[in-house]
């Protein structure tokens, strides 16, 4: 029987895994390394030496034993379902990874002379062109490095060509009251003042409020299509004409673009710029803090704002070359670089392998299965936005509040099963939100499981919910006091012996 952890047990909490410190033994060594065949370097001086750093002293197996125990405690795309809402959390074709680790990718240097790179310049180039394409916009950066940075590019840009035309009252930018916290960040950090519009009881933007605001201090829109809330506005094209005629742009958040590939392009609903994140819909794994990628595409009349650098092709001797270019009226340097690469590349393997049949397969299938679940669970979870969804279903746990048990709670219980919990408590204007993405890459056997596994959940908050308030009872660490862990996180190990 597993000896209950305790401070001298020398367990990890709760989890049954011996912490690699504790298995130090004198002596005991994890790898061997060859006699020098070069001269040995002189050390640094001794004040800048340590010399009490205890290390491990632990076999080679004990160590891969050790960290392969700690993978396994993870829950991952490759071994869990996991319907993180809006973050599209999904199974991404491993051989694009490897296509990015051949050394003729991974091995070449940012700061190369562009004569011996043309083959990755070629790809870039075509991968702007492949975005535009599927934006319906005429020009694209891909240096902006993340899907915030997308943004923050985008109402830089927004700020440039109002400055441009000499429009230099324009401090406002009007965001949903259901987008994402970034976009309100972005917009501040741009130097404008935000505005709130709100929603109407269907999930659409409230048209007489957005026209409202509509002033000729507004410098443009924010918005994300489909919603947060995981609903195509059906007004969109009036939105955009409202923004319009009082002179201001358009911005798309392209988070959820999963859900539209191959089906419409936003410039043709009126869109002025819009970011793509590459690390959420084109094929690189999400989460883990980065590396990401979030492209900007413009139309026409903002190319020459566009974050430098872009890669423009040019005829020399009859052939085709490429090379980075600066925008006329550039908003500047997005990075160090030009971007993340190996994430440009994952997406130019996922566009050339998909073609357009298959980015238009995916995304029906992606709202299909969203449309799935909300169908077999509206009669057990409560429902805030009765119609159709596209990529993700938003449901509320306030049925279940009722009887004392939380989104939270439930969020912990599906970790019994097996399952990662879907977003919690967002969208914010949805009480005990439960926003669920399945994605396209999921099985009817999975969702049939998880639909299965909800309906359990939603009758043990009924008639054991003390199961639920307890949970999650089979994980490697149980329920933790995450305000405690957030504000005094435990980051070091200490000799408990001692």
């Amino acid at each position: 029987m597993r000896q209950p952890p305790g401070e001298e047990s020398g367990l990890c909490r709760e989890s049954g895994l011996t912490l690699l410190m504790d298995q130090s033994r004198p002596g005991r060594v994890g790898a061997s390394l060859p006699e020098l065949d070069v001269p040995p370097q002189e050390l640094p001086p001794d004040d800048l030496l340590r010399r009490d750093l205890p290390l491990p002293e632990v076999s080679e197996p004990e160590v891969v034993r050790y960290f392969t125990r700690l993978s396994q405690m993870n829950f991952s795309v490759d071994t869990n379902f996991y319907p993180l809402g809006s973050c599209t959390m999904k199974y991404n074709p491993k051989w694009h990874d490897d296509v990015a680790a051949m050394p003729g990718m991974a091995d070449i240097h940012p700061l190369q002379p562009e004569e011996t790179v043309q083959g990755s310049l070629e790809l870039m180039y075509r991968l702007q062109r492949y975005i535009c394409e599927i934006a319906g916009l005429a020009e694209s950066s891909l240096s902006t490095l993340a899907g915030a940075q997308g943004e923050l590019a985008g109402v830089l840009m927004m700020r440039a060509y109002h400055l441009d035309r000499g429009d230099r009252q324009r401090k406002v930018i009007l965001i949903p009251d259901s987008a994402h916290g970034t976009n309100p960040a972005s917009a501040a950090m741009g130097g404008f003042s935000v505005v709130s519009i709100p929603s109407t009881a269907q999930g659409d933007m409230d048209l007489e409020a957005l026209s409202s605001a509509a002033s000729p201090e507004v410098a443009g829109l924010m918005i994300t299509l489909p919603s947060t809330l995981g609903l195509f506005d059906r007004h969109i094209r009036e939105i955009c004409q409202i923004v319009h005629r009082c002179g201001g742009l358009v911005y798309g958040d392209g988070a959820n673009m999963n859900a539209l590939l191959g089906k419409v392009t936003l410039g043709a609903l009126g869109f002025d710029i819009v970011h793509l994140n590459l690390h959420k819909t084109f094929s690189t794994p999400h989460g883990g803090g980065g590396p990401g990628a979030g492209p900007v595409c413009v139309a026409q009349h903002l190319a020459q704002f566009l974050p430098a650098p872009v890669v423009e092709e040019f005829r020399s001797t009859d052939e085709r070359c490429y090379r980075f270019a600066t925008p006329e009226q550039s908003i500047g340097l997005a990075g160090a670089f030009h971007g993340n690469f190996g994430v440009l590349l994952r997406a130019y393997c996922y566009i050339r392998s998909m073609g357009k049949a298959g980015l238009r397969q995916a995304s029906e299938d992606a709202v299909l299965n969203a449309n799935y679940l909300l169908s077999r669970l509206r009669d057990v979870y409560h429902l805030p936005y009765d119609r159709r969804c596209m990529h993700e279903v938003v449901f509320s746990a306030r049925n279940q509040k009722a009887g004392g048990v939380r989104a939270l709670d439930i969020a912990k219980r599906l970790l019994d099963f097996g399952i990662h919990p879907p977003t919690m408590y967002f969208p914010l204007t949805v009480e005990e939100a439960l926003m669920i993405e399945p994605t396209e890459t999921e099985s009817k056997e999975t969702l049939d499981y998880f639909i299965d596994v909800m309906r359990q959940v939603a009758k043990e908050a009924q008639e054991k919910p003390e199961v639920l308030k307890l949970a999650p009872h089979h994980t490697p660490v149980s329920r933790l006091d995450e305000a405690k862990a957030a504000r005094q996180p435990d980051l070091r190990w200490r000799n408990r012996k001692g």
